[in-house]
């Protein structure tokens, strides 16, 4: 099967788009399919990992990236530079199918195309990840990108949730008129962050006491909640009543934090920004504890990853995700609400017991390897099938 996966940026990008896209297009690769990517974070055509990718990166005086600046119409300068790529490659040599993210829409404009199915799994909405919009423009502009990603839902031949409870959401975020994702598919993890993670010793239980996030600095991630934890600790370490910690935060440069953040708190984090795959894996492998505390999560990879490591996770009650992912098998505390006093109710307990670390420690690494590529592609090349009878 022949197949184009629309993707916003590809690895080395350090996102997890770009990891979720990775681990679709070469465990269709190992399951036989022909993969080529497409992606708008690089310019020129590459064979990597048996896939081809090819960059659509805008050049900065064109057209497409002057409308992109634009707000509302701007949301179409990207579907616009996929499909006519797209068109041109198949017409070339035709696809059996295209796949992409629902986020912002990449393949509103190739959707309702019977001779070129669309399948579209879905991350998070865009809307999720917003905050409340200060002015008419920004509602405009969140309005569209929501209709935008609604239509391609909607234009589908194929819909995939990493998970059930995900798949509820998005039937109703999307209002598809009671029609669920056909397959819950969950993603894997790349081969050499399992590997690494495998052969990860656990630090020494010497001071201070290492946690980690890994994230951006946005409500959806409970960054706030992270942020008020860290500081009631922090008064509470001053004290004497916890032992030292540090909190490496990456994913967050030391601009995103917030102007007003407490002292006791400012003095216990390490704002690491974005850092390629060997960072990565240094800040896990050097963790005591991971610190998750996502509203909401379309399947949380943190997670997995952190598992795969065996860290205990601190995560969020509120995130079906972390309930099922961390709560499940007891692979770590979860806070109640996404707040500062739950956060740090849930953490207090790890900062103070070595041995606590440890079982969770344990129970982690017995949950981890649950996703492989091997039933990722397996199970994706299915839905492919699907899709392409109902779009013929």
């Amino acid at each position: 099967m022949r197949t184009a996966l629309l993707a916003w940026d590809y690895p080395p990008a350090p996102s997890g788009l770009s990891t979720a896209a990775r681990e679709i297009a070469e465990s269709l690769g190992e399951a036989g399919a022909d993969v080529t990517v497409f992606t708008l974070d690089r310019t020129g055509t590459a064979r990597v990992g048996g896939v081809t990718v090819t960059g659509l990166a805008l050049p900065p005086a064109g057209g497409l990236a002057r409308l992109r600046r634009w707000g509302s119409i701007g949301h179409l300068a990207a579907p616009l530079a996929f499909r006519r790529a797209v068109l041109a490659a198949h017409a070339r040599k035709p696809f059996d199918v295209i796949e992409a993210t629902n986020w912002y829409a990449p393949a509103v404009l190739l959707a309702e195309r019977r001779d070129l199915p669309l399948v579209t799994r879905s991350s998070t909405p865009a809307a999720f990840t917003r905050g409340s919009a200060p002015n008419l423009r920004d509602r405009l502009d969140g309005g569209t990108a929501d209709a935008l990603e609604r239509r391609q839902a909607r234009g589908s031949a194929g819909l995939i949730a990493n998970t059930a409870s995900h798949g509820a959401v998005i039937a109703q975020a999307y209002r598809l008129s009671g029609r669920q994702p056909e397959a819950v598919i969950g993603l894997s993890l790349p081969p050499e962050i399992a590997a690494g993670a495998r052969g990860a010793a656990y630090p020494e239980e010497d001071a201070p006491v290492r946690l980690l996030f890994v994230g951006r600095a946005e409500a959806r991630k409970g960054f706030d909640a992270l942020m008020a934890a860290t500081a009631i600790l922090g008064r509470e370490q001053e004290a004497g009543a916890l032992p030292p910690f540090r909190l490496a935060l990456v994913g967050v440069p030391p601009e995103d934090l917030p102007p007003d953040l407490p002292a006791p708190a400012r003095a216990r984090l390490d704002p690491r920004g974005r850092v390629d795959a060997a960072a990565l894996a240094e800040a896990y492998a050097e963790a005591h504890a991971v610190l998750a505390p996502s509203r909401y999560e379309s399947f949380g990879l943190v997670y997995q990853e952190a598992l795969a490591y065996g860290r205990p996770v601190v995560a969020c009650a509120e995130d079906a995700s972390a309930r099922a992912f961390v709560g499940a098998p007891g692979a770590g505390p979860l806070a109640a609400a996404a707040t500062g006093p739950a956060l740090a109710d849930a953490l207090r307990p790890l900062l103070r017991d070595p041995a606590l670390r440890l079982a969770y420690r344990a129970r982690a690494l017995a949950a981890a390897g649950r996703f492989g590529r091997e039933s990722l592609g397996r199970e994706t090349l299915d839905l492919y099938g699907r899709a392409v009878a109902r779009g013929g």
